[in-house]
């Protein structure tokens, strides 16, 4: 499923380990192991949280197969990886600096020993970016496993909706689409959908995939997007898209054609579908509703307004449920304030302007393009959904945009075939010299 829009453009691209009749290049020592490591770190990151399925999964069994998956992924790691050779990264540098925070702020244990546990997930999660560091080369090969991965959870929310759509469209949530067969909320649905449709119209521009394949990604997620209602992922999309085909606009003339298109069509859809736009916008909401965020701002007035110990305010209370008083913070800024004090902000803030830095700094290109998507995408969402501060999705698409920014790997020529090298004594060297 989506398993074309993983398949490279032109044929004749850079250095492949199969190279059989439709096969998918690799980067040359890229073992195909990495796929499955970024698919479990992907699973990890699910949640054990969401909509009433069809059958009820237990909640100690769902966070039984995410931990699992997370332990496999570093195990995978460190087999495929077993000399520990890593590449500098700021990035994982920052979210190093991260995990020391949150082990510190835990330990006092404010918020129960669950802080702990957090906290050794986080452990986990950073050690395995670290592991498959060696293989970021600033090529599409993480980007394909990405698209692959949650094009795959997709279609478990499509397959739920066909099998029962009133258990995917539940009156809870306002008859926004959930996952019926895994537990996933509206704006978790609208969050993949709205990444590999960004992902996959920049590898389309970039000619890594046909038209073809890049359609069947492309319209069932778009349909699925829709379905959620989801405004952020929305925005995120549109404004991530943006920013990224502005960046490849001087040197990619399908990105210009590309650009003229949306700027034509969103035109047109503003004018003729404004009252559908809207109604599809507003979700019913009361305009009091809408203008509180749905509620959110109440739950940030009342987080900044609670009293904290200078240590409090410093590093925070622990790793949490990214909750206070038992309602969801949905910012990423405050939850990382409450549970990592204004350190942690001051780290996730960097974070994000070294990349952003970085991306700016780069010559443009379609792993450039994809990095600044990925970038602006978690930075608006950061507004209004949490996990910055945590082993999240948010965390694993910056990890994609580093990878997608770090430099090509210096390789050693080797001799040509049939003409081994000679080791040359010093002497003929400085004969030869002279």
């Amino acid at each position: 499923m989506g398993g074309g829009v993983l398949r490279d453009g032109p044929p004749g691209g850079p250095d492949t380990a199969d190279t059989r009749p439709g096969a998918e290049p690799r980067p040359a020592g890229t073992p195909r192991l990495v796929g499955t490591v970024w698919g479990l770190l992907i699973l990890n990151t699910l949640g054990s949280a969401g909509a009433k399925t069809i059958v009820p999964l237990p909640r100690s069994l769902i966070q039984m197969v995410t931990m699992g998956a997370l332990v496999a992924a570093f195990a995978l790691a460190l087999a495929v990886n077993l000399r520990l050779r890593i590449r500098a990264s700021a990035f994982l540098f920052l979210l190093t600096l991260l995990l020391g925070l949150s082990v510190i702020s835990s330990a006092n244990l404010e918020s129960g020993f669950g802080a702990l546990f957090r906290c050794a997930r986080l452990a986990l999660f950073v050690g395995t970016l670290w592991l498959l560091s060696r293989w970021w080369d600033g090529g599409p090969t993480f980007v394909r496993h990405h698209i692959r991965m949650y094009f795959a959870v997709l279609g478990s929310v499509a397959a739920g909706l066909v099998v029962s759509p009133g258990a995917a469209l539940p009156g809870l949530y306002g008859g926004r689409l959930v996952g019926a067969l895994w537990p996933l909320t509206p704006p978790q649905i609208g969050q993949y959908a709205a990444v590999i449709i960004g992902l996959t119209v920049l590898l389309a521009l970039g000619r890594r995939t046909d038209r073809t394949s890049a359609v069947v990604v492309i319209v069932p997620s778009l349909v699925l997007l829709a379905l959620t209602h989801t405004r952020t992922a929305t925005l995120g999309l549109l404004v991530g898209l943006a920013l990224a085909i502005g960046s490849l606009i001087l040197t990619s003339a399908p990105a210009r054609r590309f650009f003229a298109w949306a700027v034509l069509c969103a035109a047109v859809a503003a004018v003729g579908f404004a009252s559908v736009l809207q109604a599809w916008f507003l979700r019913g909401q009361s305009q009091e509703n809408f203008s509180s965020l749905t509620g959110r701002a109440k739950v940030w007035e009342a987080l900044l307004a609670a009293p904290r110990t200078t240590s409090e305010y410093l590093f925070g209370m622990g790793l949490g449920d990214k909750s206070f008083g038992g309602l969801p913070i949905d910012n990423s800024w405050l939850a990382v304030f409450n549970e990592q004090g204004m350190t942690g902000v001051a780290l996730v803030a960097a974070i994000i302007i070294v990349l952003g830095g970085v991306a700016l700094l780069r010559p443009p290109s379609l792993s450039r393009a994809c990095a600044i998507f990925l970038i602006s995408y978690c930075a608006i969402a950061s507004y209004t959904e949490a996990g910055l501060g945590d082993a999240s999705p948010y965390l694993l698409h910056l990890a994609l945009a580093a990878s997608l920014l770090a430099a090509p790997a210096s390789t050693t020529p080797l001799p040509a075939p049939g003409f081994p090298r000679r080791r040359v004594p010093r002497w003929a060297q400085r004969s030869e010299a002279t």
